[in-house]
């Protein structure tokens, strides 16, 4: 098994460098911006009438819509930074989900701006004005007790483990990132052909989040090879299932997706004052 570890430690962790790296951040920055002016040119372009037919039906007609595609790409962006996270700690991995959260109740308050007629008008768009207020207080909401999520977090219970255990968690926990990476560049792919061939669009994001859910209850279950005791399969368990109600809010309608964001990031907050409590005391009872 270590020559496997060592395997996926030499795959992984050249590929997190380069994701990760400040240059590669600065020129996905760029090509963002750029992408976001070429869709508002295309978008114009396509509303003088000067693009062919065959292009033409693939553009729509409202500005507002390249707003809501250069979200979806910095939501692809997080999601990829999210699967190099999954080898860190738990509380981290499950952080940088509420993180895509935020940004994905962000991306639906826009998306309902591509409903509005230009110029914008009060008259006639009220629901989904509300719809946007929702999905914007929600995500504000959330990342606010993201901030304090982060503030309280507690020293690691992998950091107890034996450094070799733990060397070979992490190992295992980086070889299943970069089947996730894999699968995710499929979906995406897949996802990208069939709206070019004008198939019916499916947002493979939330499908992708389906996949997340299973991929964490499977890290809980290796975990207990290495942390047996229960509080960290109590604690694991439970970030789990704060991922899943993330699912679950993904699916759901206007307020009700806000009202399962904020109860997933109660959740999680409890479980983690909760537990940073009983592992601070454990020590005194011996």
């Amino acid at each position: 098994m270590n020559f496997l570890y060592e395997r996926i430690t030499f795959i992984f962790d050249p590929l997190h460098h380069i994701w990760e790296h400040e240059k590669m951040h600065r020129k996905i920055s760029i090509l963002l911006v750029l992408f976001f002016l070429g869709s508002l040119i295309g978008i114009e372009l396509k509303r003088q009438g000067l693009l062919p037919g065959s292009i033409s039906r693939y553009i729509p007609g409202n500005h507002f819509y390249a707003v809501q595609a250069a979200f979806t790409v910095v939501l692809i962006l997080e999601v990829i930074s999210l699967i190099f996270t999954l080898p860190c700690s738990f509380s981290r991995s499950v952080g940088k989900q509420f993180e895509i959260l935020s940004l994905i109740l962000m991306r639906n308050a826009f998306k309902e701006l591509s409903q509005f007629p230009e110029p914008i008008s009060f008259a006639g768009n009220q629901t989904a004005i509300l719809h946007i207020l929702s999905a914007g207080f929600g995500a504000l909401l959330i990342f606010a007790l993201l901030g304090y999520y982060y503030r309280v977090q507690t020293k690691s219970s992998e950091e107890a483990m034996r450094p070799v255990d733990l060397y070979s968690f992490v190992a295992a926990k980086k070889g299943i990132a970069l089947i996730l990476l894999v699968v995710f560049c499929i979906m995406g792919v897949d996802s990208g052909i069939q709206s070019a061939i004008g198939t019916e669009e499916t947002d493979f994001l939330h499908e992708f989040y389906t996949i997340l859910i299973l991929t964490d209850i499977l890290v809980v279950l290796i975990s207990q090879c290495f942390q047996p005791n229960f509080g960290a399969i109590f604690r694991n368990s439970g970030f789990a299932l704060s991922t899943l109600i993330i699912r679950i809010a993904l699916a759901a309608p206007p307020y009700f997706d806000v009202l399962l964001g904020l109860t997933a990031a109660l959740f999680a907050i409890l479980l983690t004052r909760i537990s940073g409590l009983l592992f601070i005391k454990q020590p005194k009872g011996k």
